[in-house]
């Protein structure tokens, strides 16, 4: 076992599940990864394994039928399945998500029936917030649910679904009170049939946006026009608590881009150690070339640095403290760090990187998603300077 990633701690439960997960990913999906990344093909084999595996319902309570696991261990799953294939990783986490917001927001009816039906997979979630005019400004959202009776009405456009056309229950932040600012948000449960098309009276999935990378997982729309939905699916049963919700959503998933990010940057350098060992110039093996060596070096401290970083922001979060600066962090570091041992891997590997043979090519198209994905880099630093200042650190 390699030193690096290496998480002190740990039960002996957490190490098996973690263990199991990484002999899932080294026979399972890498030796198919690129193949269904190139046909942009969804997993669905991979899928029936996490199924099996009990994956979907890691972090739900065992008194729903999960695991009832940490955020540390479903972090460290994530990277886990990342080394594998990003796209994997892309499947539990929307899912994982809006059972998070379930969980800790939702009515007891609510939990009762999504949660079990979650933990199986047989339920699979998507979250939805941004729109196609706006992705960090959450305020500038526009669709806009209107009561009528015991319903409400959503028309409006949103955009960037992971699992919009595979998910059948899309946790959709709405405006209901456009006059409040955040405190007129709420978020709607949001039941649907899996698929493309018009997935419910007044609701549609137009299709699969393509892509640069993270491919095989479907990203949509999700269009909304005259859709009825009973009052009693607002999350949590009182509108205007939407954007809380959503913010406690986003603080988790921050911490799965991070894990998402170690676990391409492991890939990453994993690839360039293997081919500096065998690649041979002037007589000796490349990694031997002390430009190489000292690249290696570098790659390697930069994956140790964001694993650790990313397990201190995801233990924060299950002590129960905020943890938004060091969410903020995580992603930061881990997504910027990926890019850059990525781009290394690519150097190392020469112009066999350029090649749709080997597997850096997808990893160097897979990379930038991290950059812009839970918002930016730019976003991150504003969260984790105001912080600060509130703070006084």
């Amino acid at each position: 076992m390699s030193r690096l990633q290496q998480t002190h701690g740990l039960s002996d439960e957490q190490r098996e599940i973690i263990a199991t997960v990484r002999a899932f990913a080294d026979k399972e999906i890498i030796p198919v990864a690129t193949r269904l990344e190139h046909a942009d093909e969804y997993p669905q084999a991979i899928v029936d394994g996490m199924k099996d595996l009990g994956l979907f319902g890691l972090t739900i309570g065992e008194e729903h039928g999960g695991l009832g696991e940490s955020l540390l261990t479903y972090a460290l799953v994530v990277e886990e399945l990342s080394r594998g294939w990003m796209s994997v990783s892309g499947i539990v986490n929307t899912h994982f998500i809006v059972a998070w917001m379930i969980a800790h927001h939702g009515t007891p009816e609510q939990k009762a029936h999504y949660l079990p039906k979650m933990a199986t997979g047989e339920i699979r979630g998507a979250f939805s917030m941004s729109e196609p005019g706006c992705g960090s400004d959450v305020s500038a959202i526009r669709t806009r649910a209107v009561p009528d009776g015991d319903d409400h009405v959503i028309d409006g456009q949103k955009m960037w679904l992971t699992n919009g056309g595979s998910a059948n229950l899309v946790a959709t932040l709405v405006k209901t009170d456009p006059e409040a600012g955040h405190r007129g948000m709420t978020t709607f449960l949001v039941d649907k049939s899996p698929g493309f098309g018009e997935v419910a009276p007044g609701l549609t999935v137009p299709g699969k946006i393509e892509k640069m990378g993270y491919k095989g997982v479907d990203t949509t729309e999700l269009i909304f026009d005259g859709y009825r939905i009973p009052s009693a699916q607002i999350l949590g049963g009182t509108p205007g608590r939407g954007f809380y919700q959503m913010m406690d959503g986003v603080e988790v998933g921050r911490v799965n881009v991070a894990a998402r990010g170690c676990g391409v940057a492991r890939r990453a350098y994993e690839l360039a150690l293997d081919y500096a060992r065998r690649r041979e110039t002037f007589g000796r093996p490349i990694a031997e070339h002390q430009a190489v060596l000292f690249r290696l070096a570098e790659m390697a401290t930069k994956v140790e640095a964001a694993h650790q970083m990313m397990v201190m922001a995801a233990r924060r979060k299950d002590s129960g403290e905020r943890n938004d600066l060091e969410a903020g962090m995580a992603k930061y570091l881990a997504s910027e760090y990926c890019k850059e041992v990525v781009e290394d891997a690519f150097r190392i590997h020469g112009g066999y990187a350029y090649s749709k043979e080997y597997e850096i090519e997808r990893l160097y198209r897979e990379a930038p998603m991290l950059l812009i994905g839970e918002g930016t880099a730019d976003i991150q630093k504003m969260i984790i300077g105001r912080r600060l200042l509130e703070t006084g650190r």
